[in-house]
């Protein structure tokens, strides 16, 4: 198992457990980036300070690699941290590679040819109750964009996504309203309509759990 050498005092998370969880909006590195690493390249990865309290729960950043050992990155902090006393720029770190959530390549070491994943931050509207998992995804629309402000750094993407009835009445009874939010959040917790999502406006989809799929609705 490689080892996690850190200053006192600080842990590292382990960023798999949380791309597995949200896989439509935390995205790892292409193993061929790894891979291709090499001294002068850095990795980022996520830092946290178990000893004391700090304004943030952790922080991201870049580690710069000196060497590549076992599957480990050893190298230096290469920025200061906001609110993490017990370690600063320059701190010498030993970090395995599969806990890099980031990848950066020097001039002498140009970046791989990898697909790029694609992302799906465009928003939408979608019921509390299906963001929260209480209800699958049981309708869904897709109408002209109109939300879209000068300013947004995300678009509108046009879909509408709706719970059961029940579900829906429950969250109108507890005033949970619906949500303006990236699609990828959604298909964090249902993604059963992935396939739908580049079908355009006007187009209208219902569960149909007999044969456990979705039909147009009209």
């Amino acid at each position: 198992m490689s080892r996690i050498e850190l200053p006192p005092g600080i842990a590292l998370d382990d960023p798999r457990p949380i791309a597995a969880e949200s896989p439509y909006t935390f995205f790892m590195p292409h193993p061929d980036e790894l891979a291709a690493l090499k001294p002068k390249d850095g990795i980022k990865a996520i830092f946290r300070q178990v000893d004391g309290e700090t304004k943030y729960g952790a922080e991201r950043m870049w580690v710069l690699i000196e060497d590549i050992v076992d599957g480990d990155v050893i190298g230096t902090l290469d920025n200061e941290p906001a609110d993490m006393p017990l370690m600063k720029l320059g701190d010498r770190v030993r970090i395995p590679l599969t806990h890099a959530i980031s990848t950066a390549f020097h001039k002498d070491n140009p970046r791989p040819d990898v697909p790029e994943p694609r992302e799906y931050w465009e928003r939408c509207f979608v019921d509390d109750c299906v963001l929260q998992g209480r209800s699958h995804v049981d309708y869904l629309y897709c109408e002209e964009p109109d939300m879209t402000r000068e300013g947004d750094t995300y678009p509108d993407s046009g879909w509408r996504i709706r719970g059961t009835q029940e579900a829906i009445d429950a969250d109108e009874a507890n005033g949970n309203k619906p949500h303006y939010i990236a699609i990828g959040k959604v298909l964090n917790v249902d993604d059963r309509w992935l396939h739908l999502i580049d079908c355009g406006p006007d187009h209208h989809f219902s569960w149909d759990a007999e044969n456990a799929r979705y039909v147009e609705a009209f």
